[in-house]
């Protein structure tokens, strides 16, 4: 039985159009409801971009802030797109995390923690780079300690 066609763009990237639940898994297809999804042309101003992602984690659901976090990290200058990389690594870190995928969240996590502890430039709208990457860090000891996690412990501030 073949496979049937992946979603694609105008442009012939890969889009998935199926629904998905709260942490970002693909519903099977022809599932009546799921989350909201992220528009893949989104556009949002690095202030705006922080602002939704935070509200994301805040409401439990990084995979869409990863979603979010990428769109800035494709739309970024050249030279900001390391540190928008490494914001949406650590999103999808904490969507591992949530779907307790142990290895993929702390892989990422690292990654994540390296990428902004690495940036030598300001980092965007506000971001408190060097309390995100010590959250990472935190939440990669505890992972590797066996420890669980719970919702509250995903919700990283972006911010002070």
């Amino acid at each position: 039985m073949a496979s049937p066609p992946r979603d694609r763009d105008p442009a012939g990237r890969a889009r998935n159009a199926r629904p998905r639940d709260a942490a970002g898994r693909p519903l099977p297809r022809g599932a009546a409801s799921g989350l909201e999804r992220v528009p893949d042309d989104l556009v949002l101003t690095a202030d705006e971009s922080v602002t939704e992602a935070q509200r994301l984690l805040d409401t439990d659901l990084p995979f869409s802030a990863h979603e979010v976090l990428e769109g800035a990290w494709k739309a970024a200058p050249e030279y900001d797109k390391p540190c928008w990389r490494a914001l949406a690594q650590l999103a999808v870190g904490l969507t591992h995390a949530q779907r307790g995928n142990a290895r993929g969240a702390v892989s990422l996590l690292e990654r994540a923690a390296d990428g902004l502890r690495r940036w030598a430039g300001d980092y965007p709208a506000g971001v408190d780079g060097v309390a995100v990457a010590n959250a990472a860090d935190a939440l990669v000891a505890r992972i590797a300690d066996g420890g669980t996690l719970d919702a509250a412990d995903l919700r990283v501030r972006l911010r002070p």
